[in-house]
């Protein structure tokens, strides 16, 4: 039996993308095809399998049990066969598009990545950064760094990174006070975002129960590391993750005046399509970055 007449490689193309996308319709819009034509198609690899692979409903379809078991291999093979024809025109490893949070791609992403870069002369790299949640599905990024519990369905997930946070403020600010000697002395100075939910689970964790923290004055700088930029300018004190701030601290420009340092179980993470977890150039970064941050985590 011929391959095409086997495996209708055409229908396994719109039942892929019927079942990321969860819509007929929007698989046709994908693949320009009309919700007429995709439905025929799926209806075919459905005789090929014997199975229905979706429940039907008004405006909505789901997978049915065997449409769940087949449609990440699906995906799989595609994705395969999209680096093996890379690879014919010699282009796999033409570029690596990472998306990160800005904090961790300036404290940490952006100085590191060059070792990266020697390691890989053939792998161009771009960083893109904001906090953004990537759509692998609709969006050309290879891997993502995320923070969160890593517990993202369909990708697979590596934490890079335990996060753990305490305020810190510039020498010069905690001098205009005559120094912060308890936690409750912090809040004789300005804090900047104390809507950040870090800022509760840290003064109760340092016996501060009545911080008042929702009667001053709101500042959302957007990220950490703005954030960090501004308690250096002594605009305030800023809760940060203090092992990304040691030029900093060595430099006398910030300083951590508790020991204290707590957790909210949302971590580093990195993150990539399951489908695409064989990827040569997806593969040489997870390498290098978990043998850079935790490299008991590399299997």
């Amino acid at each position: 039996m011929k391959l095409s007449k086997q495996f209708p490689l055409n229908a396994l193309r719109v039942f892929e993308a019927a079942a990321r996308l969860g819509s007929f319709t929007r698989a046709g819009e994908e693949l320009g095809m009309t919700q007429t034509a995709v439905s025929y198609q799926i209806k075919l690899i459905e005789e090929s399998v014997g199975e229905p692979l979706f429940l039907r409903r008004p405006r909505q379809v789901t997978l049915t049990e065997v449409g769940a078991r087949l449609a990440p291999k699906v995906t799989e093979a595609f994705e395969m066969l999209k680096d093996a024809v890379a690879s014919a025109r010699g282009d796999t490893e033409a570029a690596l598009l990472i998306s990160s949070t800005a904090t961790f791609a300036s404290q940490w992403l952006a100085r590191e990545i060059g070792t990266f870069q020697l390691e890989h002369p053939n792998i161009a790299v771009r960083l893109v950064a904001n906090d953004a949640i990537v759509d692998f599905s609709k969006e050309s990024v290879d891997v993502a760094i995320r923070s969160g519990k890593g517990d993202w369905p369909g990708l697979v997930s590596h934490r890079l990174m335990r996060v753990e946070f305490a305020p810190m403020l510039s020498p010069a600010l905690a001098e205009t006070i005559g120094g912060v000697r308890t936690p409750r002395d912090l809040l004789k100075l300005r804090i900047i975002d104390p809507r950040d939910p870090w800022w509760p689970l840290w003064f109760h964790a340092a016996g501060v129960d009545d911080p008042d923290l929702a009667s001053r004055p709101v500042s959302r700088l957007g990220a950490q590391v703005f954030e960090a930029r501004a308690a250096v300018a002594g605009q305030g004190v800023a809760i940060l993750m203090p092992e990304f701030y040691s030029d900093d601290v060595a430099l006398g420009r910030l300083y951590q005046p508790f020991n204290l340092r707590c957790s909210d179980t949302h971590d580093y993470w990195l993150v990539y399509p399951h489908a695409r977890r064989n990827t040569p150039k997806i593969r040489a970064f997870r390498d290098w970055i978990l043998g850079a941050l935790n490299p008991d985590s590399i299997t």
